[in-house]
């Protein structure tokens, strides 16, 4: 890997502490043979000087634009605003491939600078994906889920999971009635392992249950926890219908947030939930509330870096020749740009 140049720069979102490569991997990568330059950041789970020691460069935060023609820059979320011509290879969630807003934007900037974008959402092999923050973001999205459902979900901030794991066993959740929808994915399984820690009663459902969904079953839960990756349509979860129907169901915790997608399967929702207000009433008699954060890892960032990063770390021999799962993103890309011609 002695051509490989990594550059992962600052998040610029203030809530964003996760790191796709935690300091340990990153000096994997430099004794390998691989160059490293780590963007200084105020607000990253991991500090600069961990990185330095492994034998990383070191740079500004938000120095990426200037960063050398083959470095690919690595991040998590959404670039700022400028450059507006993109002429790096970028290494992120770009969320621009099922007509979110802000994705023509996005895949814009691209073709005005000639750079590319190996989405890591996009990151598969046999149509299934090979690295995600998945198993965590079910974990803290059905843990908030239950606090929601007991009255004691507060604004959000970073905890470490021992934390998390107390608020949800003092939340009195034992047998709350709970769904998970996706239940043997990444994010399902996190969802049940939060689930069982909170003592709630929990129904997991995935592809044979929703061949044909069971409205009135699923509206029988208090809490839904929604890990389903829809990439084609199909019917949503929780519809208008829904809202004026009877029903138990109180909180609906949305682990997949594709809010502005046209594959939205909580379309009583259309906007992500924030940090300070994690949660939406769309709904008043009953009330339902919906959770749609969009960064839920980054509430456990240190746990989440972690396992991100060790598997990310396996597919970097294959990146300079876009192999493997890193074609399937580049051929993802190209998709999308030949769509908006």
């Amino acid at each position: 890997m002695s051509s490989l140049h990594l550059w992962m720069r600052h998040e610029t979102r203030p809530t964003e502490r996760r790191a796709p490569l935690v300091p340990h991997d990153a000096a994997r990568l430099v004794a390998a043979g691989a160059r490293v330059t780590v963007e200084e950041s105020p607000q990253r789970v991991f500090g600069i000087e961990a990185y330095r020691t492994g034998g990383c460069e070191v740079a500004p935060a938000g120095s990426w634009p200037q960063a050398p023609d083959d470095a690919h820059v690595l991040g998590i979320k959404e670039l700022p605003d400028e450059p507006v011509e993109l002429r790096h290879t970028h290494i992120f969630f770009g969320h621009s491939y099922k007509g979110q807003d802000g994705a023509e934007t996005l895949l814009a900037r691209f073709s005005a600078g000639g750079g590319d974008l190996l989405d890591l959402e996009y990151l598969t092999a046999d149509g299934r994906r090979v690295i995600a923050f998945g198993y965590w973001a079910g974990y803290v999205g059905a843990a908030l889920g239950v606090l929601a459902a007991r009255g004691r979900l507060a604004p959000l901030h970073p905890m470490e999971r021992a934390e998390l794991d107390d608020l949800t066993r003092g939340a009195d959740a034992g047998g709350l009635p709970a769904l998970v929808i996706g239940a043997r994915g990444r994010s399902g399984r996190g969802a049940v392992d939060a689930l069982g820690v909170a003592g709630a009663a929990t129904t997991g459902w995935d592809r044979t249950e929703t061949a044909v969904l069971d409205r009135e079953a699923l509206r029988a839960r208090e809490l839904l926890v929604n890990c389903v990756h829809s990439t084609v349509p199909q019917a949503p979860f929780v519809g208008p219908e829904d809202l004026t129907a009877a029903r138990a169901l109180r909180v609906v915790a949305d682990v997949t947030c594709d809010v502005t997608s046209e594959h939205n399967l909580v379309p009583v929702n259309t906007a992500v939930t924030t940090w300070a207000d994690p949660a939406r009433r769309v709904a008043a008699d009953p009330p339902l509330d919906v959770i749609a954060v969009d960064n839920l890892p980054s509430l456990l960032p240190r746990e989440a870096s972690m396992a991100f990063s060790a598997d990310l770390v396996g597919l970097m021999p294959q990146l300079l020749g876009r192999r493997g799962p890193w074609q399937e993103a580049r051929r993802a890309f190209e998709d999308a740009q030949r769509a908006r011609a």
